[in-house]
């Protein structure tokens, strides 16, 4: 296995983004058969040859030193999660090929996780990996993502509740933004993690049944997701406004972990949303607990 039609496809959808004027070049040079830049234009921009750079853009980038990939990089225009994609892909290929790994589900958080999460009272917090899977997640977080927790058969995902449950087209107020998203940062990670069997096969499951998660994937793009603001539709308090930030969790022995935390504006609608969704979401656990765990 190899990652050469990856490190192909993203280049050329970089490159193609990229008009002359844009990149400071004059025009001209005769007719053009697309509105990016040639393969050549890119050289001459990153100070490499011609050949060198349609070598490289062909996915042979193993091997090829940092200053000559920041250089491409400028060239290309690329933002700072595109950046670093680029990077991961050249590491990627630079390592020995190898067997898809399969990881573990992630069931095994450490318990002082759980407390930490189990503190923030006021916020909706919760642990996930790399390919969106929710491993772990506090009273309040649970109750925010509810109607994605009602698959028993695997962990919550927040790409497989997106593109295959009909509901998350009303419980996201901007849902093509949050595909754009969820996609985005399965895209990065496959750029980190070639070879992570699971992520090979939730995206070979997603691109198989939604034409939306196809479209989007080829697309090329990327993100690195630290902070933002969402506004979901909630089948019990309606509308809510949420600040969020994602954080890396490195554990022992995986470093795909982070810890997102969603909270509201003090003195907001939305503050007052989130304390009736904890309330609604500690008389639904009551409710759900057998009176012999409650003695």
């Amino acid at each position: 296995m190899d990652n050469r039609a990856d490190i192909r496809d993203f280049l050329t959808s970089r490159r193609a983004r990229i008009t002359p004027e844009q990149a400071g070049l004059l025009p001209g040079g005769g007719r053009r058969r697309v509105a990016g830049l040639r393969r050549e234009e890119v050289a001459v921009l990153a100070g490499v040859s011609t050949d060198w750079y349609t070598r490289l853009e062909k996915g042979h980038i193993a091997g090829v030193s940092e200053d000559v990939l920041e250089a491409v990089a400028r060239a290309l225009q690329l933002d700072e999660a595109e950046r670093t994609h680029l990077f991961n892909l050249a590491r990627a290929a630079s390592r020995p090929a190898r067997t898809p790994q399969r990881r573990g589900g992630g069931a095994q958080i450490q318990p002082r996780v759980q407390w930490m999460l189990d503190s923030m009272t006021g916020s909706a917090a919760f642990v996930a990996n790399g390919r969106l899977d929710v491993l772990a997640t506090n009273t309040l977080g649970w109750a925010l993502h509810s109607p994605m927790f009602d698959d028993p058969r695997r962990p919550p995902n927040f790409a497989r509740f997106q593109f295959l449950d009909p509901r998350s087209h009303d419980f996201y107020a901007d849902r093509e933004g949050a595909a754009d998203v969820t996609v985005a940062l399965l895209r990065a990670e496959a750029g980190r993690r070639p070879h992570d069997a699971q992520l090979r096969e939730l995206v070979g499951e997603l691109s198989t049944i939604s034409e939306e998660f196809r479209t989007r994937w080829a697309a090329h793009d990327v993100r690195i997701h630290h902070d933002g603001a969402k506004q979901f539709r909630h089948p019990v308090v309606g509308t809510v406004d949420l600040h969020y930030r994602t954080l890396d969790l490195p554990a022992e022995d995986r470093s795909d972990l982070r810890l997102t935390v969603y909270t509201a504006e003090p003195g907001t609608p939305s503050e007052d949303a989130l304390k009736l969704l904890a309330s609604w979401a500690a008389t639904a656990t009551e409710a759900a607990t057998p009176a012999t765990d409650r003695t």
